[in-house]
């Protein structure tokens, strides 16, 4: 079972992969308020950002290939 910090963690990756800019305030909020290691928070955000990334680099090719 993931603990709060966890999934603290895991919602500040999805909100920067889905670029929500208030579900990044918010959970990074909530991740400060439960005493998450900043190290932690910014790792979430780097793999939020590779996710974000590579989806954005797989429509680019999309929309190459195709107009």
């Amino acid at each position: 079972m993931l603990d709060a910090k966890m999934k603290e963690l895991i919602a500040i990756g999805a909100s920067v992969a889905c670029n929500c800019h208030p579900c990044i305030k918010f959970h990074t909020g909530k991740a400060n308020e439960m005493n998450v290691e900043s190290e932690l928070t910014k790792q979430a955000v780097e793999v939020g950002k590779m996710v974000r990334n590579g989806a954005a680099n797989q429509m680019d090719e999309l929309l190459e290939k195709n107009f």
